[in-house]
């Protein structure tokens, strides 16, 4: 008998909205996901303290669990903290380094895990995957999409601009992700799942196209959606590949080759999806990214994140290294230090002009 549907990993409850997190326990027992309010939450030191002074009256039998930061090894403290102490499940507050420790410590201890962001700065927030660091530099580490998302825009618009600017750049790199995806298609045979492009790119273009800013809700909604089918989409597909190509290549690199001085994942992947764009000659295309990435505050220059032209080159040669295995324009064209250079010189004035 033929397979007529298939199962999509994703969230039982996306909750978008203004005031979405002063409902929390509600939600969570509303979909069954604990009843008993019996939940590990783990937290950073800054915002999520005021946080946790606002949501720790109407949670009162959950354990709080500060987090340090984004490695290995505070992903498996928080995992043998948790352990055996019978909660319904995980809830990460926080950015995406505490969600990503959160998601990690969940999968290790066999829970169910709740995001509740408090910025949109990258797609992680709803990934198949947390990205932590480790004595090797970062590593990605594959674990189950969380259960619930809860994104509240009254805390959002709390947040430092520049992380929902950061968010952006990621949203809109999935485009130049699924242009990497159809071009290893056409090349090396590799396929392509249609239903995580599908979505991946129409989130994409849903950030590149709307005409508002990170002021509004309205934007904000559009940019926490995309984020969230994102994520959805590499559920779907099993891996990073509908919202990862060349852009995230290159910002891998940076953060590898100049590890103290890297700047947002958005802000080094918006660069890296417009001059991939270009690349690969869709120079029309280059330059609306460019454009629009400036509209909203971004960086579109290698220098505006600190970087001068030499170590954006050495960048984009290290590029495919970070990634072994995986196909994009980098690969296919395979440009020399001088040919890179001839290319950045050619995307400077087409963004220009």
């Amino acid at each position: 008998m033929p397979v007529l549907t298939r199962l999509i990993p994703s969230p039982v409850v996306v909750d978008i909205s203004c005031g979405a997190m002063d409902d929390l326990a509600g939600l969570l027992a509303d979909q069954r996901i604990s009843n008993s309010g019996k939940l590990a939450i783990a937290t950073s030191g800054g915002s999520g303290l005021a946080l946790r002074d606002k949501l720790a009256p109407v949670l009162p039998d959950a354990d709080w669990f500060p987090v340090a930061d984004g490695t290995i090894d505070s992903a498996v403290k928080l995992a043998d903290d948790i352990k055996g102490k019978r909660y319904d499940a995980v809830v990460g507050l926080g950015g995406g380094k505490i969600i990503d420790v959160a998601k990690y410590a969940a999968a290790r201890v066999g829970l169910p895990m709740v995001a509740v962001a408090t910025n949109l700065s990258h797609d992680g927030i709803c990934s198949p995957v947390s990205i932590l660091d480790n004595d090797n530099g970062r590593g990605s580490y594959g674990v189950p999409t969380p259960i619930a998302m809860v994104i509240d825009l009254d805390v959002i618009r709390e947040a430092p601009v520049r992380f929902v600017r950061s968010g952006i750049g990621d949203a809109i790199s999935n485009i130049s992700a699924i242009a990497d995806w159809e071009l290893s298609h056409r090349i090396t045979g590799e396929p392509v799942d249609g239903l995580a492009a599908a979505m991946a790119r129409t989130a994409g273009e849903a950030v590149l196209r709307h005409p508002g800013g990170a002021g509004t809700d309205e934007f904000l909604t559009v940019l926490a959606e995309s984020l969230v089918l994102s994520g959805i989409a590499m559920s779907i597909s099993g891996d990073t590949r509908p919202s990862s190509g060349a852009c995230h290549e290159i910002s891998h690199a940076f953060d590898l080759l100049f590890p103290k001085r890297s700047a947002l994942h958005g802000e080094q992947v918006g660069i890296g999806a417009a001059f991939a764009m270009h690349l690969r000659g869709a120079q029309d295309d280059a330059a609306l990214f460019a454009d629009v990435l400036r509209r909203h505050g971004l960086p579109v220059l290698p220098a505006e994140i600190g970087f001068s032209v030499d170590e954006f080159v050495e960048a984009v040669q290290y590029a495919p290294q970070t990634r072994p295995g995986r196909f994009t324009i980098l690969e296919h064209l395979d440009l020399s230090a001088d040919q890179i250079r001839d290319a950045y010189a050619d995307y400077v004035k087409t963004i220009s002009s």
